[in-house]
């Protein structure tokens, strides 16, 4: 697997809605309206607040934080959901490669080396249907499953 070049991560600031994703378990209350929202931080790390709607209606959210790898235009993250205290413990950080965005930072897929997680994000809750059948496209060019993601319903 493949992430892009270069990432400008305050570029990439701001809300993502889910557009599609590998089922995964600890989304698995998640039915729709799934949407991330990253903003920097002042010591450069990224506050990142996931949310969606459960089959009751209730809203999930989730608060991480989120780290550059590497140099300051490197598309490797790594994230935790995990208390602060926690965060010196290397199993609490998950890896958030950005493996595919356009270049007017709309349509993104991300994943990590592994390959078992994969989430397609757009900044609109709905996404053009040639975009995003040419993202799937360069996904399988890079091994994915696209037959596997699982599309997320936005109201």
């Amino acid at each position: 697997m493949t992430p892009i070049a270069t990432l400008d991560v305050p570029r990439y600031m701001g809300t993502w809605f889910e557009i599609a994703k590998y089922p995964n378990r600890f989304q698995r209350k998640c039915v729709r309206n799934t949407s991330a929202g990253y903003a920097l931080q002042g010591d450069g790390t990224v506050r990142v607040a996931n949310r969606c709607r459960t089959a009751q209606g209730d809203t999930i959210e989730a608060i991480g934080q989120a780290r550059q790898i590497g140099a300051a235009t490197s598309p490797k993250l790594e994230v935790r959901f995990a208390p602060a205290w926690l965060s010196f413990l290397p199993m609490v950080w998950g890896d958030y490669w950005v493996i595919d965005l356009d270049a007017r930072y709309q349509l993104v897929a991300v994943s990590e080396p592994r390959r078992e997680f994969l989430w397609v994000l757009s900044r609109t809750p709905q996404v053009d249907a040639q975009a995003y059948e040419a993202l799937l496209g360069r996904l399988t060019q890079q091994g994915f499953d696209t037959g596997r993601l699982e599309r997320t319903p936005q109201e």
